[in-house]
């Protein structure tokens, strides 16, 4: 999970203390260890099974030749805007991502995402900024850098008529790999991304996440030194989805970087580093963690009580609390301080016959601060009076 780790125990089983030694042995570093409460998706693959068949090979992607880090940074921005007429889809947006490193870019549909990659691998120039991808150019230099980048879209751009071999094939004489190379990538890809056996296999008949893993190994064939993945886990399971990121994290760590973009919060985890957008705009950036730590919008209260839809309606309106939303069967607001917040939500409820189960203090989610983040942008825009 980014730059953490979630280890899932037998029930009751107490392996904190094996656990700490171990990691300490082999890491050398020093470590935190502590319980969290499981996402969804931990318990949806703990009951399911992780291991499957003709899983990907984390082993295979960490076994490809180690990438030197080139100088300077893999993605740099300046104001890079695009406009379509009077409509600013991308707007001014500025920022760094180092080689090697995972950038999730987060954002609604309709964001902006989409039109900064096809701007970053050379397919739509830019109306004003600057942009550079690996020390080149975007405006002049497109053409070197879709030859160094690999590109896979959320609709994967595999021929559905074509085999597993065949696509392969196609996208490796496209990037201009002679027979013996091929032949040499189409079996590092194929055992890293657990298509052995598939290879006759039309790519129509594929599962969703096969087809993510064959088109992954499509945009890998070349050998690239950023890989552009657009809404990549679109429609795929949570299963196919973790693997998926196991792939990705191994790639980054063999040197690869990785510019991901997604709506789904919950995939910005898997990020050493996030930028959330909004109508274009970069509304935040850093790490998931320095995100979360770095939020002073006061203590985030999670309140179980039987209504919460008509909770969330009574604490929207109340004094003293800067900020409720839903988050599944509970509700989140965010207090100057954890006993007098409780005090207010206990009070603010209690007219109205809510009865509250738990008030509880919990750190911020990502969703949190995206929500927050996209709020504050907003009452900004209204200030300006944009």
């Amino acid at each position: 999970m980014g730059d953490r780790l979630h280890i899932v125990a037998g029930a009751g089983a107490d392996l904190a203390g094996e656990l700490r030694a171990r990691l300490a042995a082999a890491l050398g570093d020093p470590l935190e260890l502590r319980p969290v409460e499981p996402t969804m998706e931990d318990l949806f693959i703990a009951a399911s099974g992780e291991v499957q068949r003709g899983a990907p090979s984390v082993a295979g992607a960490r076994g490809m030749p180690p990438r030197r880090a080139g100088a300077g940074p893999a993605v740099r921005l300046e104001g890079l805007t695009r406009r379509f007429g009077d409509f600013v889809a991308v707007d001014g947006l500025s920022l760094d991502v180092g080689r090697g490193e995972v950038f999730g870019f987060l954002g609604p549909n309709g964001s902006g995402k989409t039109t900064t990659i096809r701007m970053l691998c050379g397919l739509l120039r830019p109306s004003a900024g600057r942009g550079e991808v690996l020390g080149e150019d975007v405006r002049r230099q497109a053409r070197r850098i879709r030859s160094r980048i690999g590109y896979m879209s959320q609709r994967f751009s595999l021929y559905d008529d074509l085999t597993v071999a065949e696509n392969l094939a196609f996208f490796g004489r496209g990037y201009g790999l002679g027979a013996r190379r091929l032949a040499e990538r189409t079996a590092a890809v194929m055992q890293m991304a657990g298509l052995a056996g598939q290879e006759r296999r039309l790519a129509r008949e594929l599962s969703g996440g096969v087809k993510q893993r064959l088109a992954l190994g499509c945009a890998l064939l070349h050998e690239p030194e950023i890989l552009f993945l657009d809404e990549p886990t679109a429609g795929v399971d949570p299963i196919a989805r973790r693997e998926f990121w196991d792939l990705i994290g191994a790639l980054a760590e063999a040197g690869t970087t990785v510019f991901v973009t997604t709506h789904h919060l919950d995939e910005a985890e898997y990020c050493h580093r996030v930028g959330l957008i909004s109508e274009g705009r970069l509304v935040a950036e850093g790490s998931p963690r320095a995100l979360k730590d770095g939020m002073r919008a006061g203590a985030m209260l999670e309140v179980d009580c039987a209504e919460p839809l008509r909770a969330l309606r009574v604490l929207r309106a109340a004094p003293g609390l800067a900020w409720a939303s839903l988050f599944g069967r509970r509700v989140h607001v965010v207090a100057d301080a954890v006993a007098a917040g409780e005090r207010t939500v206990r009070a603010a409820l209690a007219p109205h016959d809510l009865a509250v189960t738990r008030v509880a203090a919990v750190p911020f989610s990502l969703e949190d601060l995206f929500v927050i983040f996209l709020e504050m942008e907003a009452q900004g825009r209204r200030e300006r009076g944009g």
